[in-house]
């Protein structure tokens, strides 16, 4: 029965290849090269994950990146008009991404490696802005620890020992 769960769950995922790099490594004999894939993994309801797989063959780093991605998923909280709950900076080595949310209609407003991990995650509605590196991988990491940090209004609100409405109007007489 879990299995069937499991199963069903991996069928809804999408998966999106963010980049493609060529690394070498220099081995007595010459350059041993291999290949760097970055993917992206989410189902559209919030749900997202980054993976890396490295192989010499292209398919091979992509299935292992999909793997290591589907292990490093996590939740995001995402508001019926399809933005995020509130402003969040992202850090992650060099990069930096600031990621704001937008109004209905907007779209995705996001550079290069960015977009993919807003798309899968089921972010419709954002503005962002990488602020660090142009390194793809600094940046998406970057992004990811942004939307980690992000917290629903529900969660704040029991975190503070109140109800929303109190949260957001002030105290109730």
């Amino acid at each position: 029965m879990a299995r069937d769960r499991k199963r069903q769950q991996d069928t809804d995922l999408q998966e999106r290849v963010v980049y493609i790099h060529r690394v070498s490594k220099t081995v007595k004999g010459g350059r041993r090269m291999s290949l760097v894939a970055l993917v992206a993994v989410g189902d559209g309801k919030g749900n997202v994950g980054l993976g890396m797989g490295k192989s010499a063959e292209v398919p091979l780093a992509i299935q292992k990146g999909i793997e290591d991605a589907k292990k490093n998923m996590f939740k995001v909280p995402v508001t019926e008009h399809g933005t995020i709950p509130h402003t969040v900076e992202g850090h992650y080595g060099a990069g930096r991404v600031l990621i704001k949310p937008a109004i209905e209609g907007t779209g995705v407003i996001a550079g290069g490696p960015v977009r993919p991990l807003f798309e899968l995650a089921g972010i419709t509605n954002v503005l962002s802005k990488s602020l660090g590196t142009n390194n793809a991988m600094n940046i998406i990491k970057a992004a990811a620890e942004g939307l980690k940090e992000l917290s629903s209004p529900e969660q704040t609100a029991e975190r503070r020992g109140i109800t929303v409405g109190e949260m957001f109007c002030g105290k109730e007489n």
